[in-house]
């Protein structure tokens, strides 16, 4: 008997130190490596908020860290893949035709989507000498250059998923230039268009439903695959803190929660995440405000997949 209360008390012990250790772990404070594009940088941040890596040239509309270590950087008049050391192995230039340019995303079959916007708006795939092998003309329904799209992203379907911030919408297009689907922004639900819900980044979901930054109208949302408001997210739901301010790019993070940068922020928090029931669990409070952001690690290590942003 005394040697079984001995068992039982050493499996004790060991339960609460192994719960001590898990409660330590689960306490550990969320810490977030990213690569941001910005007005006044354009890089790396560390998990310690400190610059991990600068490219050189601020002012950066989008991009992404490559598997391969690069980094692939539009501007408003090129677009770059240069390596750490700043060498420069994939090189666009905007077309005369244009004013500027809004995005760039490498392409499984190793192109690279670019958006043109002006005159002529369009979305281009650009091979790796840097030849346009496929020309996507857009209905953007408006002449102001600047406000024409941003964040287009390719779809596994093959068509091209891009918002169009003065038409309210989020549309999808064939790679003919087809509009086969198209979201509303400006929906009684949302305010209208008095609220000024301008579509800034769309991201599809491995579910189907379309994740959308609503740039000025100081909302997130997410919708089902006919366009319906199944998930939003604002300032109203946190009415001390307002951390929305201008949401321009977002991630959807393997783990289910959302990071949205605030582009036009003047506050403390510049970029969070929060989760789906609308916790901030994690902010940036930084000198730097991201345009477009990639989430790289959290908690040293390294966020798997291809990132949805």
């Amino acid at each position: 008997m005394k040697r079984l209360s001995i068992t039982i008390w050493r499996a004790s012990l060991l339960f609460s130190i192994c719960g001590f250790h898990s409660a330590l772990a689960a306490e550990e404070p969320m810490r977030h490596s990213f690569f941001i594009t910005g007005p006044s940088f354009t890089g790396i941040i560390a998990e310690d908020d400190s610059e991990d890596w600068n490219s050189g040239k601020a002012g950066a509309r989008d991009g992404y860290i490559l598997p391969n270590g690069h980094a692939l950087i539009a501007w408003s008049d090129e677009v770059k893949e240069i390596t750490r050391d700043h060498d420069v192995v994939f090189h666009y230039a905007k077309s005369a035709d244009n004013k500027e340019l809004g995005t760039v995303q490498r392409l499984e079959n190793g192109n690279t989507l670019i958006t043109e916007l002006g005159a002529k708006p369009r979305l281009l795939e650009v091979a790796s000498d840097g030849s346009i092998v496929l020309e996507v003309p857009l209905q953007p329904e408006t002449d102001n250059a600047h406000m024409q799209t941003r964040m287009a992203r390719k779809l596994a379907n093959g068509n091209y998923l891009v918002p169009h911030l003065l038409a309210f919408k989020v549309k999808e297009y064939s790679p003919d230039g087809t509009v086969v689907k198209q979201f509303a922004t400006d929906l009684p639900d949302l305010g209208g268009r008095a609220a000024e819900n301008w579509p800034f980044t769309a991201i599809r979901l491995a579910n189907g439903h379309t994740l959308v930054n609503l740039t000025h109208g100081n909302k997130t949302v997410e919708m089902d695959a006919d366009g319906k408001v199944v998930w939003k997210i604002s300032n109203d739901d946190f009415p001390d803190l307002k951390p929305f301010a201008d949401p321009c790019g977002g991630q959807r993070l393997p783990n289910g929660n959302t990071v949205i940068a605030s582009y036009g922020s003047q506050g403390e928090i510049k970029v969070f995440e929060v989760t789906e029931d609308k916790k901030i669990v994690w902010k940036y409070t930084g000198p730097h405000c991201a345009h477009e952001i990639q989430i790289l690690t959290t908690n040293g290590k390294p966020i798997e997949g291809t990132p949805l942003k």
